[in-house]
């Protein structure tokens, strides 16, 4: 692509310097770092395989709670949830009372890099896999953006671009299916080959990892299918992030049922009928997960005096990791206040919590759960495609984010090729 702006921009207390070339971040939904390994060491992912080894791949800390909302709006801002407002897929709405969906841009509380970066002259593109994510991601941007599960929906006057069957070259995907996430990178090429975009936010669906483990054969195959993408973006001489939101473990009993803890139903019995526990994994998407994850709110009623009781019985259940008060969850878990309970509780590894029996339809986890949340998903892969050079090095030995994925992908390229060293060229890979 000729006539890629190199504009520097400024958001969000950072600095973002865009290569001279395409620029694609890719976040790969409940990607824990082991899928990329068991794969790539299995052979299915060869470009990944080349990234590493001429670029750089290592660990970065998510935003908790380890949800998708939550980590996709702190990687378009560069922000934590307590900057971004999003602390959760499903909230209590302080000023109605009402649970709602927290997945319109009227909850986001920052500018998105993605509006910025088309505003400083970059062609842009939202890419995302699940429809929900494509108001609050595409907030103010002058640019592209549509989901695979809609793609048939999109138009020049609310998307930014129509006919995107056509450009990708077949029709839209099943949300639960695999294809809908690799529709997501097939697009991103089309796109960037069309010359339509050439700073890319491309973000898939973790329906495969809800089903899936890593040595599945399933998951190979899937691993195999985005690695195919990933080079075609590499070839095209794009500069590529990869990260992902969260991982995903499974949750469930020696037997194979799922691992729960129905956590108002206790605290209704021991305490007040009036206690509220909020599930913010929930979302339309309830053949992934139940509505069941690893970190829950917990909403206590006005006068309520028993909370050091409460917080005593919370953190003496097996199962329980955490428990903080919603002052000790701003200041250690970066949550906005309002936007939380009384209470945050966390799980273990292999545990979910819930509300009640009724309220969860366990019936759809099909071959047990693998869910998210909690702590044990918080730790995911950052891949870039250039090595790390300067202050980079220095970041990535430190406590770097997800939601650093934009700078790193940006700013190192930049920092590498002061440096006065040619990229690697993956045309062919």
């Amino acid at each position: 692509m000729e006539n890629i702006s190199t504009q520097g921009f400024e958001l969000n207390g950072r600095t973002y310097l865009p290569p001279a070339c395409p620029v694609a971040v890719i976040c790969i939904d409940g990607c824990a770092d082991e899928y990329l390994s068991v794969s790539a060491a299995k052979g299915r992912m060869p470009h990944l395989q080349s990234m590493s080894d001429a670029g750089y791949r290592g660990f970065v800390r998510g935003a908790l709670p380890s949800f998708t909302n939550v980590n996709n709006s702190a990687i378009v801002t560069g922000l934590p949830p307590s900057g971004t407002g999003i602390a959760g897929n499903f909230f209590i709405d302080p000023e109605t009372g009402e649970e709602v969906m927290m997945n319109s841009s009227k909850y986001l509380r920052a500018d998105t890099i993605l509006a910025a970066a088309a505003n400083a002259g970059r062609e842009v593109a939202m890419v995302t896999a699940k429809e929900k994510l494509r108001d609050i991601l595409s907030k103010d941007l002058n640019g592209i953006a549509f989901s695979s599960e809609k793609a048939d929906e999109a138009s020049e006057a609310t998307h930014g671009i129509s006919d995107v069957e056509a450009l990708v070259g077949k029709p839209k995907p099943e949300i639960y299916s695999a294809d809908a996430s690799v529709y997501v990178l097939e697009a991103g090429v089309a796109l960037v080959e069309a010359g339509k975009a050439d700073f890319l936010y491309l973000t898939l669906t973790d329906f495969m990892q809800h089903k899936f483990g890593p040595y599945a054969e399933e998951s190979l195959d899937f691993y195999e299918a985005l690695d195919t993408q990933i080079g075609r973006l590499l070839s095209l001489g794009a500069a590529v992030g990869i990260t992902a939101d969260h991982g995903m473990n499974g949750k469930n009993k020696a037997d194979g049922s799922p691992n729960v803890i129905y956590l108002e139903s206790l605290l209704k019995e021991r305490f007040s009928t009036d206690i509220r526990v909020i599930c913010p994994i929930t979302d339309p998407y309830v053949v992934h997960h139940g509505a069941l994850g690893s970190l829950v709110m917990v909403h206590v009623p006005d006068g309520f005096s028993e909370t050091d009781a409460l917080k005593a019985y919370i953190d003496s259940l097996e199962g329980v990791t955490e428990t903080y008060d919603r002052e000790q969850a701003v200041a250690r878990l970066e949550l906005p206040a309002d936007r939380i309970g009384d209470f945050v509780v966390l799980s273990g590894r292999d545990w979910v919590l819930g509300k009640t029996p009724d309220q969860h339809d366990l019936s759809v986890l099909k071959g047990g759960l693998r869910s998210h949340g909690g702590r044990y998903e918080e730790m995911v892969p950052m891949v870039l495609s250039v090595p790390l050079s300067g202050d980079y090095v220095r970041k990535a030995e430190g406590d770097p984010r997800n939601f650093d994925i934009f700078e790193f992908t940006c700013n190192n390229v930049s920092a590498f090729e002061q440096s006065g060293r040619e990229r690697k060229s993956y045309a062919g890979v």
